[in-house]
């Protein structure tokens, strides 16, 4: 027969798994979705403005997961227009307009931040 017996307080261990819960480690999402928006507008080319202005986010809650999801409704001729910037498009005359990768670099200080956010909370509570 194996016997094990301890003493002492989970406390700690049930503080550790409580900041797990989707609810706590995600609570921060709203701030980050409108840094996320704040930083696309800024980064993205601007001729008339109205694609910078276009931007926004919505947060997805499924069952173990959240997700932050941005979009931009800016669209001409059925087409959205930050995607053709990012990845360029044809003319209408044959050429073509090289993309510029806008996007990424905009976003990757934001996603840095979420990940250190939840890392802060999972580690330290």
């Amino acid at each position: 027969m194996i016997r094990a017996t301890t003493t002492g307080s989970f406390a700690k261990t049930v503080g550790f798994l409580e900041n797990l819960t989707p609810q706590k480690m995600f609570s921060n999402l709203d701030r980050y979705g409108q840094r996320g928006v704040d930083a696309l507008s800024r980064a993205t080319p601007k001729e008339s403005g109205e694609t910078a202005d276009s931007w926004g986010y919505k947060i997805l809650n499924t069952p173990g997961r959240c997700s932050i999801i941005w979009f931009n409704t800016h669209e001409k001729n059925g087409v959205n227009v930050a995607v053709i910037l990012q990845y360029g498009h044809g003319t209408g005359t044959g050429g073509y307009v090289d993309g510029r990768d806008y996007i990424n670099p905009a976003m990757r200080p934001i996603f840095d931040q979420i990940l250190e956010n939840v890392w802060r909370q999972v580690t330290n509570g």
